[in-house]
């Protein structure tokens, strides 16, 4: 087994993800205009590919021990690849469509990100417990440069995505530069032996697996990804669109910009959040409330240095949310393997699926600065909740990471008088 190879490959897999959602994002309007629909239905539009996400997830995270990461991980490569071919093989309508099931061009177009939706859950699936089994002295570290993947996606898409515009390719061709490092993810890791979960090969049973799914401080992170993943992933998905409406820009180009801060938030401070992960998601949360309350008190033609000064609060703020949540519920949470990561990014996207028609909504009412301030209160509950759990592990000696034979040893410990 090769552990640099395999990261390499979960490396690239998390970037082709992200591409999937920068690519997504830039084709909104062309995509909103050759099928007909209006924001709010191509929010709903966009859902399956999360709801397809949270399923596949949720489900690989229970049989990923049963099927093998190593069958699930390539399965991801063959649906990206499919989904691809069903969205630029739909009809394209005539008339606007009272209901996106009314033509079999918009019906085509939601399975097609319903399938890039089970995906990308496979990916994320398999990824984060390989990544936490590879490194299970530092899980939090490496899983935060794990996912520096998807920042790397979203410039990797956004640069491909500005180039192709330039040059006046159609969305058709820019949707099928997903393909691209999918074949190259599934060629680094097409030989390779994986190695069996970190669960299993500690011979944790599902019970004790599942018990872990209703640990109180779990049930809590569970709520608070929710709205850590609305905050990050639900604002950027309609980014380029709401950028390019408040300064006249290319939207892409913020998204790009704002991934990069990302990326090196996640490859430098990364590597320390595990000392006090409560208290990064604290400053995180707060930085992200400042950003978007701002852009969203901005108007029509407001500076440009304004703007970019406003999204580089929330691009730094949005870097470490997603990451530390994962690598907090796989330190605290160690015997929960694979079905507490699952939980975590599932309840995630599923969050975003939900919340993708309400921003819709609130951008077709109220327009870019109303939805950027509803958006805004989200960080600001999450300022009050991540400071009440920092004082609640500081009252209790601080934060540690939990090893399964420490946890073993605590169980062992409660069961003798």
């Amino acid at each position: 087994m090769n552990r640099n190879r395999l990261f390499v490959a979960s490396f690239t897999s998390m970037l082709t993800t992200a591409l999937v959602f920068t690519i997504r994002g830039d084709i909104e309007g062309p995509l909103r205009e050759t099928f007909r629909l209006t924001a709010e239905q191509m929010g709903y539009i966009w859902g399956p590919a999360f709801f397809g996400f949270t399923a596949s997830i949720f489900v690989s995270g229970l049989v990923v021990d049963l099927i093998g990461m190593r069958r699930l991980y390539k399965l991801s490569g063959f649906g990206f690849i499919a989904s691809v071919v069903v969205i630029l093989c739909a009809p394209h309508p005539t008339t606007h469509a009272d209901s996106i099931f009314s033509q079999p061009g918009t019906t085509l177009l939601y399975l097609g990100f319903l399938l890039m939706g089970l995906s990308q859950g496979l990916v994320e699936g398999v990824v984060n417990p390989l990544v936490s089994t590879l490194y299970s002295d530092r899980k939090t570290t490496q899983l935060n440069a794990l996912h520096a993947g998807w920042p790397a996606g979203m410039i990797v898409g956004g640069l491909a995505a500005l180039a192709l515009s330039q040059l006046g390719a159609s969305w058709q061709l820019k949707l099928s530069t997903i393909v691209i490092p999918t074949i190259v993810y599934m060629a680094i890791s097409w030989n390779q032996p994986f190695p069996p979960t970190e669960r299993a090969a500690n011979r944790v049973s599902m019970r004790q697996m599942a018990a872990e799914a209703v640990n109180p401080l779990f049930v809590v992170m569970f709520c608070l990804m929710w709205l850590t993943a609305i905050t990050e992933l639900g604002a950027d998905q309609w980014f380029p669109a709401i950028m390019k409406a408040l300064t006249g820009l290319d939207g892409i180009m913020f998204l790009a910009y704002t991934a990069g801060l990302v990326f090196v938030m996640r490859a430098v401070a990364g590597r320390f959040v595990h000392r006090s992960p409560f208290l990064a998601l604290l400053a995180c949360s707060a930085l992200c409330a400042t950003g978007l309350w701002t852009l969203g008190s901005l108007r029509s033609g407001a500076p440009v240095i304004i703007a970019f000064a406003a999204a580089t609060l929330f691009g730094i703020g949005k870097s470490l949310f997603w990451p530390t949540m994962l690598g907090i519920t796989s330190e605290r949470f160690p015997k929960g393997g694979s079905l507490c990561l699952g939980l975590m990014g599932g309840g995630g996207f599923l969050s975003i699926a939900l919340a993708l028609p309400v921003i819709g909504r609130n951008l077709d009412r109220f327009g870019p600065t109303g939805a950027l301030r509803a958006l805004a209160v989200l960080p600001a509950v999450l300022c009050v909740c991540f400071l009440a759990l920092y004082l609640v592990f500081r009252r209790r000696g601080g934060y540690r990471a939990l090893g399964l034979a420490h946890n073993a040893a605590m169980v062992q410990g409660s069961a003798n008088p």
